[in-house]
C-alpha cells in the first residue's frame, strides 16, 4: 500500500522547511509570496492532504457537532437536520449525524471527544448519563427533554399548552368525546400533549374515557392499525374526533378511516400537530398546531455553540406553536 503524503514530502519537494511549510498552509503571514506559492502548488502537485485529527489534538477541537437519534425518517427529521447543518456551517462547525439505538455508540462519541458538543434526540440519554455529561464539562442541547445544567440546555415545543389549545379547539367545534392517539409514553412531546389533553378535559367537565386512548407511535402506519383496530372491535360510544400525537399519526388516521369507508371530517374530525411540510399535498388539508422546527434547529446550534465557548449557561427554551386551520374538522352534530 501507498504510503499517504506526509508534510515531509511536500517541505523536500518545495525545497523549505516543514516549519515554513506549516506557516505557509495555515496561512500565517510571514512567509514570502514566491516561497508561499512554491509551497502551495507542492502540495497540490503531491495531492497532500492535512492530518485534520493532529490538528484537533492539538487545538483541543474538532469544530464539529454531534447530533444523535435512532432514526431520521419522516417530515419532521428533514427540516430540522438541514436547519442544524446550514446554522452550523454559519458558525463554522460542521454536523456529525449519529444514527444508531446502540446507548454506547452514543456516549463513546459524546465522551471520546469526536465532536465538540452534541445536540441529542430520544430519551436513550439518562439522567445519570446527563450528570456525567455535566462532570465531564461536555455542552449538549437537547430537544426532547426539557432540562438544564450548568453546560446542558434545552429546546423544546410547549407541548403542554398545545395539548390543552387543540382539545380546546374540538372542544369548541362541540366534540366532547376525543379520542387521543398518542407517540410514546416517556417521549416528551407525547407525554405533555396528552396531559394538556387531559387538562382541558378536565375544566370542561368531561371524564377521562380509557377507551379513546390510542397508541399511533408517531407513525402513519402505527397510527392506522390502531383506528381501525379500534373502530372494528369498539361497535359502539365511537368518538366524533382524533387528536393525533403528531401530523404522521393523523395522515394514518386519515387514510385508516378511509379504509373503513368513513369520510373525514363528516364521518370524524382529525387534528395532528408541528405542520410538517407534507401536508401541503394531503387532502384533507389537515388542522394542525403549527410548530417552528426550523427555529428548533437553529436554536438549538447557537445556544449549543455560546456553551461551547462558554458564553452562557445551560438555558431551557420553549417555543411556541400556533393553530393552522385546515378542513379535516368540523362542528359536531352528534349529541
Amino acid at each position: 500500500m501507498k504510503n499517504r503524503v506526509t508534510i515531509h514530502d511536500v517541505a523536500k519537494e518545495a525545497g523549505v522547511s516543514i516549519a515554513t511549510v506549516s506557516k505557509a498552509l495555515n496561512d500565517i503571514n510571514v512567509v514570502k509570496p514566491a516561497t508561499k506559492a512554491r509551497v502551495l502548488e507542492a502540495a497540490k502537485r503531491l495531492h497532500y492532504v492535512p492530518n485534520v485529527m493532529g490538528k484537533q489534538l492539538k487545538s483541543g477541537e474538532t469544530k464539529m457537532l454531534g447530533f444523535y437519534t435512532n432514526t431520521i425518517s419522516g417530515p419532521y427529521f428533514s427540516p430540522l437536520v438541514e436547519a442544524i447543518a446550514k446554522e452550523a456551517e454559519k458558525l463554522g462547525y460542521g454536523v456529525n449525524v449519529f444514527i444508531t439505538s446502540d446507548k454506547q455508540v452514543i456516549i463513546n462519541s459524546i465522551m471520546g471527544n469526536v465532536v465538540d458538543g452534541i445536540i441529542g434526540f430520544e430519551d436513550l440519554i439518562d439522567e445519570q448519563d446527563i450528570a456525567a455529561i455535566e462532570h465531564e464539562q461536555i455542552s449538549a442541547v437537547f430537544i426532547d427533554r426539557k432540562t438544564t445544567r450548568k453546560t446542558v440546555g434545552s429546546v423544546v415545543f410547549d407541548s403542554f399548552t398545545t395539548g390543552e389549545k387543540a382539545t380546546n379547539y374540538l372542544l369548541s367545534q362541540g366534540h366532547k368525546r376525543i379520542a387521543f392517539v398518542s407517540g410514546f409514553q416517556g417521549v416528551y412531546d407525547s407525554d405533555e400533549r396528552f396531559a394538556g389533553y387531559c387538562k382541558a378535559l378536565k375544566l370542561a367537565g368531561i371524564p377521562l374515557e380509557k377507551e379513546l386512548l390510542l397508541e399511533g407511535k408517531f407513525e402513519e402506519k402505527a397510527a392506522f392499525q390502531a383506528v381501525e383496530n379500534f373502530l372494528t372491535q369498539q361497535k359502539n360510544n365511537w368518538p366524533t374526533a382524533f387528536l393525533a400525537g403528531n401530523d404522521l399519526s393523523a395522515i394514518g388516521i386519515v387514510k385508516g378511516l378511509k379504509a373503513l369507508n368513513y369520510k373525514v371530517p363528516q364521518d370524524f374530525s382529525v387534528m395532528g400537530f408541528d405542520g410538517i411540510d407534507l401536508l401541503e399535498y394531503f387532502e384533507p388539508k389537515l388542522t394542525t398546531i403549527k410548530n417552528p422546527i426550523e427555529e428548533q434547529g437553529r436554536l438549538a446550534v447557537h445556544h449549543l455553540v455560546d456553551l461551547i465557548d462558554n458564553k452562557t449557561q445551560g438555558k431551557s427554551f420553549e417555543l411556541k406553536g400556533r393553530l393552522v386551520e385546515g378542513k379535516s374538522v368540523k362542528k359536531c352534530e352528534r349529541k
